[in-house]
């Protein structure tokens, strides 16, 4: 499986601007552009994943092809970066598409709030209204999921996946405790450090510190993680993830309701983001809801490791819905 899905599986990258944003979009699978493709090969259900903060795409292709092959090649599995957190390479195209005529300007949209709008602005100008929808949220992306789902009830959205969510009381979590103070309070040192760190940094170098960071946690990538240690990009995530310790506090419980039945949340068993506590509660308050807690010890970054545990489980939660397609 490993040889296969390195070597066999179609992953495409492009650099696209989305609310007047630099905004990398990587796309499994042989389809590139599902506005275009109006033959009778076009799919008809996109699988889009949310990845949590940083949002940094590259990590989530190896879930995402384990995703696709899993599915039986019959969709495309797209992930999005986050407003602020991709900047693309000086020799890289950045495309431009007619934005929706609708769109108004995204206020603040490196903020929790603006994020939201920033997907739900590509999703209008890059994906067929008729196109089924299946939302993957990592961490913060599933509140982002909940909240398209509320501000965007039009979404043809047939499943919702909820994965280690980060969706309420972020910050008395435990590591909430500990990011709080140093994005929130501490957050223009952060941005000064970054800078005087990375600017006068040559590109060698930074390539040689990703090598040698990506071997200590052995993990491998397709695509280049160079904004991992661009300062741009790493004051917009501690911006992000400032704004998720103020603001994610109390759960919204509206579009749960909402959308129930096509919910699945999926608790980690010692998530030091989400803590057993939170499932409890949210099991509590819906019962009858499809929310389970991980028996097989996988952690909240689970797309460094146990990325094919977690697409295993996705494929067979799926397996019923896609049969109707």
């Amino acid at each position: 499986m490993d040889s296969e899905l390195k070597e066999d599986i179609p992953v495409h990258e492009e650099f696209i601007l989305c609310g007047g944003v630099e905004t990398q979009v990587l796309k499994c699978g042989p389809w590139t552009n599902l506005l275009d493709d109006q033959s009778v090969n076009r799919p008809k259900l996109l699988i889009f994943i949310l990845p949590g903060n940083p949002g940094f795409p590259t990590f989530y292709v190896p879930f995402a092809k384990a995703l696709y092959s899993l599915t039986n090649r019959r969709f495309p599995v797209w992930i999005i970066s986050h407003a602020g957190h991709a900047m693309a390479p000086k020799e890289k195209k950045i495309l431009t598409t007619s934005e929706d005529p609708n769109a108004q300007e995204i206020k603040d949209i490196f903020g929790l709030s603006g994020q939201i709008e920033h997907k739900l602005a590509f999703l209008r100008t890059h994906v067929p209204k008729e196109m089924k929808l299946v939302l993957i949220g990592h961490s913060i992306g599933s509140y982002f999921s909940l909240q398209l789902l509320k501000r965007a009830p039009e979404l043809p959205v047939i499943r919702s996946f909820l994965l280690f969510p980060t969706i309420e009381r972020m910050s008395e979590s435990p590591k909430g405790r500990i990011a709080t103070p140093l994005l929130c309070w501490f957050r223009y040192v952060l941005y000064a450090a970054s800078y005087l760190l990375f600017k006068p940094c040559p590109q060698k170098i930074k390539s040689l510190l990703i090598r040698m960071g990506l071997q200590v946690m052995n993990v491998e990538n397709e695509f280049s993680l160079m904004n991992v240690l661009e300062p741009f990009c790493l004051a917009n995530v501690a911006y992000l993830g400032g704004q998720e310790m103020m603001e994610v506090v109390k759960r919204d419980n509206e579009p749960i309701k909402e959308h129930l039945s096509k919910l699945t949340f999926y608790y980690g068993a010692t998530d030091p983001w989400c803590p057993k506590e939170y499932y409890e509660d949210i099991k509590k308050d819906f019962p009858e809801g499809d929310i389970r807690l991980c028996e097989k010890n996988i952690p909240h970054a689970f797309i460094l490791h146990f990325y094919q545990e977690m697409a295993d489980m996705v494929a067979d939660w799926l397996k019923d819905d896609l049969s109707k397609i």
